[in-house]
């Protein structure tokens, strides 16, 4: 029986069961993202938290970043003027170095690493970090894979970059990767892309599948390279004070309800990467799924170019990556 079907009858009632006694009525004020996943997960556990608290914890939804972007609701959830919020990992960087981590290109190669990471010992670490600054992280969401598309031919090994001009942030790690695939990665405003891809004044880019869905850059790219050569998570965090001021019960609730909101949200995303793929396809665009192998030489160009050590001189704790790569 899939998640969807299982989980309203056994998540609320069983976390329900559990708590005798919730402390006085709060009313949260959640700020989300604007990807469908996100939003969808929002309600969702909107839904279960007023559920299995019998009304006592509330939830204020403002999903599409109406209350600000990533970097201003990470900032006002710190002053308590947000009570949960999500937000990519590169705008808390600066503030959590260990955030650095996941710059790292082909650190993670299939999405199933990817959650035993971050819900993992280290991936846990990563997130408690963010108490230093007055947060309390509860979750990681997925905001997904980069991919890469061009309208030339199949890409499927660093080789077959040579002499691109492929768009890419302005972003030390991820520049100084690109150069390592052989590629000429060319940092331009998000706002120009298609106009430059339409002209030709660069080949290629890279975003995850809802960005370049959403985009409509199958318009003017023909080919997609699931190269999935960064994954980006969303963290989900709490005022820490808020946090620490619901009672005992309600703490246990609201961290078993992310949970259950977490396992929702990752399921919605790869459904909807799905339809996204098969909506390619109807347009006649061709998708490059990368075999493992080959996903391990993009690895390797990673690793002969020394991208790792760049990371790590960024982190506070440069063993985390280490131990990811372990595992």
């Amino acid at each position: 029986m899939s998640y969807f079907n299982t989980i309203r009858i056994a998540s609320a009632a069983a976390v329900l069961a559990l708590l005798p006694a919730l402390g006085q009525a709060e009313s949260l004020r959640f700020s989300n993202v604007t990807s469908v996943s996100g939003k969808d997960a929002g309600v969702e556990f909107k839904r279960l938290i007023e559920e299995a608290t019998g009304g006592d914890i509330t939830i204020k939804h403002f999903p599409d970043n109406q209350l600000g972007d990533d970097r201003v609701v990470v900032e006002s959830t710190i002053f308590g003027d947000i009570d949960i919020g999500v937000s990519s990992t590169s705008p808390m960087a600066t503030l959590f170095p260990d955030f650095y981590l996941f710059d790292a290109p082909f650190l993670f190669l299939t999405p199933e690493q990817t959650y035993a990471a971050l819900d993992g010992e280290v991936g846990q670490k990563i997130l408690a970090s963010v108490e230093s600054k007055g947060l309390k992280g509860l979750a990681f969401w997925e905001n997904g894979f980069r991919n890469f598309t061009d309208n030339d031919k199949a890409v499927a090994l660093p080789e077959d970059l040579a002499g691109m001009k492929v768009r890419t942030m302005e972003n030390e790690v991820h520049l100084a990767a690109w150069r390592a695939f052989g590629a000429n990665p060319t940092p331009m405003a998000f706002t120009e892309l298609f106009t430059a891809l339409q002209q030709g004044t660069v080949d290629a880019q890279e975003n995850p599948l809802g960005i370049i869905a959403g985009n409509g850059f199958q318009e003017v790219q023909n080919h997609v390279s699931l190269t999935q050569h960064v994954y980006t998570p969303y963290v989900v965090f709490m005022n820490l004070e808020k946090y620490n001021s619901l009672s005992d019960e309600q703490r246990a609730a609201l961290d078993e309800v992310m949970k259950q909101a977490t396992a929702y949200q990752r399921n919605r995303s790869q459904e909807l990467e799905a339809e996204i793929l098969a909506s390619f396809a109807d347009q006649g665009v061709t998708v490059v799924e990368l075999t493992p192998e080959q996903k391990k030489a993009w690895q390797d160009k990673v690793i002969e170019a020394n991208i790792y050590d760049l990371v790590k001189s960024k982190m506070e704790n440069p063993e985390y990556l280490d131990q990811m790569l372990a595992n």
